[in-house]
């Protein structure tokens, strides 16, 4: 049975696809999402909730200042985790914006202190185009130093007061997802998506289809569902995922529900370097990892996928 579509009920006239609420933007650079906190108004203060791919500075930057202002940095900027496609940016925006601190779970300090790469991609999980590629995905730590601090013991996102730091391990070790109880808004990060990730085709077009995380980046598929039952026993009535349009409506709760009744089947990989066995990771880094799976398939698969996008591309041009 194949995960459930969303249909997404619109709360509000003023949101566009990636908002979660008025005071929750979403901005989709490339293929992931990145979130600015604050209520819209010159001068405001606001929170930035990862810095997407290396080209989304400009994006990030424009986005900001139509919605806060000119020359008006954020208050603080939050990782739901170190992945390439969500700590991208942040060395670029860093250079505009000063010492505005960052914030993420201790167990990603070593992927953004220069510490640890992380537990490699796992293209043998299938499913498209994007697992396939997914062996050149970078995983080399960054290494933001003291820049990066942890998460306050009580949960308090720094700059945000009403919001809760909640820790959603399994696509990394440290993902955090980010929860309002006044208005059971959710920032999930990678803990779920609204399109296949693994999908190229669902990339591009953005079908909204509630999935589990990535499942090429994913290291512990039990930790994983643990993570997204959390997030279901919330209640959210919004959430914004890293990867799909924004979710808004009373239906998300039993969303959430089909989606863990249906994880072992559905999102679990049948194969796969993770399928049966996690990384183990702590402070300093790797700990251990299952034996590496041939992906022979997918290394000549993705391949032929660029140059055959190529030749594409070369041809059109060439016939104009």
């Amino acid at each position: 049975m194949e995960s459930q579509t969303v249909e997404n009920q619109t709360t509000s006239a003023e949101l566009g696809t990636y908002d979660v609420a008025t005071d929750v933007r979403g901005l989709k650079n490339v293929f992931v999402n990145v979130y600015f906190v604050g209520e819209p108004q010159p001068g405001g203060k606001w929170v930035l909730v990862d810095t997407g791919t290396p080209s989304g500075a400009d994006p990030i930057r424009k986005k900001a200042a139509e919605l806060f202002g000119e020359n008006n940095p954020p208050q603080a900027i939050i990782l739901t985790h170190g992945h390439f496609d969500h700590a991208g940016s942040l060395e670029t925006l860093l250079k505009d914006w000063g010492k505005v601190p960052i914030y993420a779970h201790p167990l990603e300090m070593p992927f953004l202190q220069g510490k640890s790469h992380y537990p490699p991609p796992d293209p043998a999980v299938g499913g498209g185009a994007m697992a396939y590629m997914s062996w050149m995905f970078p995983t080399a730590p960054y290494n933001f130093g003291d820049r990066v601090h942890p998460f306050p013991a009580d949960g308090v996102v720094p700059g945000l007061p009403d919001w809760k730091v909640i820790h959603t391990p399994g696509h990394s070790p440290g993902h955090v997802s980010l929860f309002r109880e006044s208005d059971r808004a959710l920032i999930a990060g990678d803990a779920f998506t609204n399109t296949n990730q693994n999908s190229a085709i669902s990339v591009m077009t953005q079908k909204e289809v509630l999935h589990g995380p990535p499942a090429y980046f994913t290291i512990d598929w039990e930790a994983a569902k643990r993570s997204i039952q959390q997030l279901a026993a919330l209640n959210p009535t919004a959430a914004g995922t890293g990867h799909g349009k924004a979710i808004r409506g009373i239906n998300l709760p039993q969303l959430l529900e089909d989606l863990i009744h249906n994880f072992d089947a559905e999102e679990v990989p049948k194969n796969g370097r993770y399928a049966k066995q996690p990384a183990h990771t702590n402070e300093e880094g790797i700990v251990d990892m299952p034996p590496p799976v041939s992906y022979h398939v997918a290394r000549v698969l993705s391949i032929g996928l660029i140059v055959g996008t190529v030749m594409l591309l070369f041809g059109s041009k060439t016939r104009k």
